[in-house]
């Protein structure tokens, strides 16, 4: 117990991870993940070219005009709490403590990324299955790996330090921003 809060207090915080809540995580987690994937997507589509790679033949992706692909932001918080689901049992490890941001950056990384069962280009499965080039499975990486740090510092930022208001209200205001561009993007298109 005195060990946990020393960890605590190395960070800053003056809780126990298992005082952080499921609904709260939950949103935490939905919020931060749609930020920092938007961010990333819109980063990677400019200077990584994704247009051109989706568009070519045989690219197995669907075009960027397709309704579902427009709609994809608004997925979004869902695979957030599907995040926050794997996080709250492990919530002592994972906040409140130091260096918890890196486990969860590591965690996700590692399962979501490197070691899934499916074989998407730069995985483990992808790099053996798949006759993806190199470069192009390790080009996804400036991307995804940038995002887990986003998301996972982000995240371990806003749940150790809860009572700072002006981080709740702007990446409040933020998502709810993110999800009307969304929306608007679809609707225009749509019509």
């Amino acid at each position: 117990m005195n060990e946990q809060r020393t960890e605590n207090a190395a960070c800053g915080t003056s809780y126990q991870g298992s005082q952080i809540r499921f609904l709260s995580l939950a949103v935490k987690t939905a919020v931060c993940h749609t930020i920092t994937y938007f961010i990333m997507g819109l980063l990677a589509y400019h200077f990584l070219h994704y247009a051109e790679l989706i568009a070519r033949p045989g690219s197995g992706m669907r075009p960027m005009t397709d309704p579902l692909v427009r709609a994809g932001m608004l997925f979004q918080p869902l695979r957030g709490v599907l995040f926050a689901l794997v996080f709250y049992p492990l919530r002592d490890r994972l906040f409140g403590v130091r260096n918890g941001w890196l486990l969860l950056g590591w965690m996700l990384f590692a399962l979501g990324i490197l070691g899934t069962f499916a074989a998407p280009p730069g995985s483990m499965e992808g790099l053996i299955y798949t006759t993806v080039p190199l470069a192009y499975q390790f080009r996804g990486y400036l991307e995804i790996v940038t995002q887990v740090v986003l998301l996972s510092a982000l995240l371990s930022y806003w749940v150790n330090h809860p009572g700072k208001k002006w981080l709740n209200w702007s990446l409040s205001v933020a998502f709810c921003l993110v999800i009307a561009l969304s929306m608007v993007n679809l609707l225009m298109f749509h019509r």
